[in-house]
């Protein structure tokens, strides 16, 4: 993938995350808010390889 496709895919991931892991937490459902928390992290990770493509000019 490249710079700008890692970025987006770890921005929609990251917030898909941050919502899965809201409602886990609100309907009471562990895994739900665990697998959010999961996503979340891969989306910022995603994110700082996207920025890290684009710093060495992939």
């Amino acid at each position: 993938m490249g710079s700008v496709s890692d970025r987006i895919s770890g921005a929609t991931n990251s917030l898909v995350g941050k919502a899965k892991e809201a409602i886990g937490k609100e309907t009471g459902d562990p895994k739900l808010a665990a697998e959010g928390a999961a996503q979340d992290a891969k989306g910022k990770i995603q994110t700082a390889a996207g920025k890290a493509k684009a710093a060495i000019g992939e």
